[in-house]
């Protein structure tokens, strides 16, 4: 049987001490929520509006069903995201002097789509580009704005990505082109395995993020799920439709949330922190 040592039973009796305290304290914010909330003066009216179970049960299979938009534009922009965003990364991380105006792009690309908020591109891509008179189904809002949230989410993707690659120590770089390999060869086979998987939690949260801006498309039309919710609120004149469509991100986001954790909590056991 193994023995534990004075500091390992010192730190389990923390933590177990820490469980106590976190369940006592989270029980005593849950009871006043219960107990306190229902006694405000507006409740009944707030209960009425918003966590109504007959509008509930009346909409939420709706809501499902525009969700599936949300997923579907998710679905196609995240691989066009992660490509856009790697290029881009590559661009910035040129060094040869005749890739220059590559960098040049690279950088003026990520100033300008950081730069400006996402429900502005939206809007600029969204109604301008249809507004030049293309022809179905190229004037189509679901297009326009995966290009916008594209353009957009890749300038941030592309951050997360040079972050990565310029975390390889230089030295790696120099003992693979002794050995003859090209520059092509040395971020192909040595700097972006490792910059990858050291990225994939930041990129996670990303994808988290995205999955919920998805929902800024309703702003040129596509009928998904917060559009849907509005117009639920609209002929119902209640909100808990919008109750309904958060409830539904809750679930797909959280366990992303945790599996996010999940990569960084591994990651930095694997470095030793």
């Amino acid at each position: 049987m193994i023995q534990k040592t004075r500091r390992q039973i010192y730190e389990n009796r923390l933590r177990k001490r820490g469980m106590v305290i976190a369940a006592v304290s989270t029980s005593i914010v849950l009871a006043a929520l219960v107990f306190l909330v229902p006694r405000a003066p507006g409740w009944p009216a707030v209960q009425k509006s918003f966590f109504n179970a007959e509008v509930f049960t009346r909409t939420f299979p709706k809501l499902l069903d525009a969700f599936w938009w949300d997923i579907a534009i998710f679905l196609w922009s995240a691989p066009l995201i992660a490509i856009l965003g790697l290029i881009i990364a590559l661009c910035r991380d040129t060094r040869k002097p005749a890739l220059f105006p590559l960098r040049i792009f690279g950088a003026v690309f990520v100033d300008v789509f950081r730069g400006v908020p996402v429900i502005l591109v939206v809007y600029l891509i969204g109604f301008g580009i249809p507004g030049l008179g293309l022809m179905r189904p190229w004037n189509s809002p679901y297009i326009w704005g995966t290009v916008a949230l594209v353009l957009t989410y890749s300038a941030y993707v592309a951050e997360v990505f040079r972050a990565g690659i310029d975390s390889i120590h230089p030295s790696q770089r120099a003992a693979a082109a002794s050995l003859g390999l090209s520059q092509w060869d040395i971020m192909r086979d040595v700097v972006l395995p490792q910059a990858l998987r050291r990225v994939m939690p930041a990129n996670m949260n990303m994808l988290i993020a995205l999955q919920k801006d998805v929902a800024l498309l309703s702003f040129i039309g596509p009928v998904e799920i917060f559009r849907q919710a509005g117009v639920q609120k609209s002929l119902l004149a209640n909100f808990t439709p919008y109750v309904g469509a958060a409830l539904i991100f809750l679930v797909v986001t959280i366990p992303a949330t945790r599996y996010a954790d999940y990569l960084v909590a591994k990651q930095r056991k694997a470095q030793g922190h």
